[in-house]
Order: C-alpha cells, then sequence, then structure tokens
C-alpha cells in the first residue's frame, strides 16, 4: 500500500515562510483548542450555537422500555399492487373471469413472510382471498371492492 504524501513545495504554509505568525495574528495566537474539544461547553459556552442550530439537542424525550425485545414488533408489510406477485402469471390469468360463486385463489402472504397487507396501489378487477395477520383499513376496503375477502391468520 503505497501512501501518496503530500509534496512540501505543494502545501500552502510554504507561502507562509518568512511571515512571523503564519497568517494567525501576533495578538490572539494561535493555541490549542481555546474553546475545548469537539462539542465541548454545549450547555455552557457554546450554548447560543446549540440552541439556535440544533434545538433539541440535549434531554430526554418519551418514556423508557426494558428490555424491549423486538419479535412482537415484528411486522413485515407488503402493499395491495404487489400482493399478486407471489402467485404465478398463470394462476391469476386462469381465475380471471370467476364470477363471485365460483372457485377464487387465495394468496396466504404469511407463507411469502409478510404479517400485514397496505392499501398502496390497484388490485385488478378479480375477486381473491387474502390471508394475513393484518390489514389496513384501506387494502380491507379494496379487497373487498373488487369482491374478495380478507382472512385474519393467528
Amino acid at each position: 500500500c503505497v501512501l501518496s504524501a503530500m509534496v512540501a513545495r505543494l502545501s500552502k504554509n510554504r507561502k507562509k515562510r518568512g511571515h512571523v505568525s503564519a497568517g494567525h495574528g501576533r495578538v490572539g495566537k494561535h493555541r490549542k483548542h481555546p474553546s475545548g474539544r469537539g462539542n465541548a461547553g454545549g450547555q455552557h459556552h457554546h450554548r447560543i450555537m446549540f440552541d439556535k442550530y440544533h434545538p433539541g439537542y440535549f434531554g430526554k424525550v418519551g418514556m423508557r422500555y426494558f428490555h424491549k425485545t423486538m419479535n412482537k414488533f415484528h411486522r413485515p408489510t407488503i402493499n395491495l399492487d404487489k400482493v399478486w406477485t407471489l402467485v404465478s402469471e398463470a394462476t391469476r390469468k386462469k381465475y380471471a373471469n370467476a364470477g363471485p360463486k365460483d372457485e377464487v385463489p387465495v394468496i396466504d402472504v404469511t407463507k411469502a413472510g409478510f404479517f400485514k397487507v397496505l392499501g398502496k396501489g390497484k388490485l385488478p378487477q378479480q375477486p381473491v382471498i387474502v390471508k394475513a395477520k393484518f390489514f389496513s383499513k384501506d387494502a380491507e376496503k379494496k379487497i373487498k371492492a373488487v369482491g374478495g375477502a380478507c382472512v385474519l391468520t393467528a
């Protein structure tokens, strides 16, 4: 690994050779960390900057949740416009002109790893039975509008 170090003759401070304070002034002097390192002084001498540009940086919000296991919050979602991709195109065509009393396809989204069906997009005008753990109101409305049914699974 060859590190291309900067050539000395190209560095900016070459221009400052011979000028005593190298552009940092004689009175104020260039000292190491005159106002503290990093975010030091956010509640003290840098308070105005923190309040102005980073409101809400300090403090807490909300309630604590001890030992939060994420299993119960695991809820992968799928939108209605993608539901038909879970079965083959041949299946969709087979049931394309199914009437209200005929057999209709059952799409179990939990088998594909999704728990909740959301209502984005349009469904083709053919009835379908969708099985899922959760449905949004929009999804349920759209599935019923095409003559389908929402089946809740455990």
